[in-house]
């Protein structure tokens, strides 16, 4: 008779680490959350606050003087040409920005840091003191004989003036860091420069070239200073949302003023979530 099998259970692995937190959380520690408390605090003071604010006074007259103020034929017109203006100008310095980030980044040539200098004047320079640069070379006394005042093509150049720099500055970064080597081994097995650019150039700078887009955009839905002089503010004709807001707070209409910056906030929103879906989509094919 065969003795009965002695079964034993088997003790805990000595040294055996505790059940960790799930992948993917992270715990601040108490600087990181003082900091981040910190950030979220100033970010609220400074935009959040302001942005509640402004929805809710473009809603004072309810819902249909909301629709009444944007719908009206001098509002809707100046915010038409606002967005209309404003997205043919991010087209045109999408493309000459990065052009002027690549000469920037791969040439050498005499003035080079002058240029370099000059693109972020714009940064600089008061959008008034634009107004008056561009009155000078394009109003009525326009040194070249090319008189833009008064028209929309006037709003159109002050435009492009202010918001070129974001996009070069966003890109330029981001060649700079790009290895040559690859663009050889691509040529070395007989691609075209075209071929170059587009399959190994272009999906690399494609996110800094959606992200200064997006700034530029929204740079200019709400530029003022620059526009307002050259353009002459006609109803209907060349007057822009800024001036349009600007009238309506003189006039003690402030939920007048407060419905078109809605509009444009929201028109600005869905243009920089669209660029940002572009923008990391674009990263992760990359």
């Amino acid at each position: 008779m065969s003795a009965p099998a002695l079964t034993s259970t088997p003790a805990p692995a000595a040294g055996r680490p505790k059940a960790s937190a799930p992948q993917g959380v992270l715990r601040l520690g108490a600087g990181s959350g003082l900091a981040l408390g910190l950030s979220v605090l100033w970010l609220s003071v400074l935009v959040l606050l302001p942005l509640v604010a402004v929805l809710v006074a473009s809603t004072t007259d309810g819902l249909s003087g909301f629709v009444d103020t944007v719908t009206s034929p001098a509002v809707a017109a100046a915010i038409r040409l606002t967005v209309a203006t404003a997205a043919a100008a991010t087209v045109v310095n999408t493309l000459m920005g990065t052009l002027v980030a690549w000469v920037l980044v791969r040439d050498r040539f005499w003035g080079r840091s002058l240029l370099s200098l000059v693109i972020d004047v714009p940064f600089a320079l008061p959008t008034i003191v634009a107004g008056l640069v561009l009155i000078a070379l394009y109003g009525n006394k326009s040194p070249f004989g090319i008189v833009l005042a008064q028209t929309r093509w006037s709003i159109f150049v002050a435009l492009l003036f202010v918001t070129l720099p974001f996009v070069v500055r966003a890109v330029q970064p981001v060649l700079e860091e790009l290895e040559r080597d690859v663009e050889e081994a691509g040529a070395s097995l007989g691609a075209s420069r075209f071929t170059i650019f587009r399959r190994l150039i272009l999906p690399n700078i494609a996110p800094a070239m959606a992200a200064g887009a997006a700034l530029s955009f929204a740079r200019g839905l709400g530029e003022y200073g620059s526009v307002v002089l050259i353009s002459g503010s006609l109803p209907r004709r060349t007057e822009v949302a800024s001036a349009r807001m600007l009238g309506q707070i003189e006039n003690d209409n402030l939920a007048g003023a407060s419905a078109v910056a809605t509009v444009l906030l929201v028109v600005a929103l869905v243009v920089i979530i669209s660029l940002g879906v572009v923008q990391r989509r674009t990263a992760r094919r990359g």
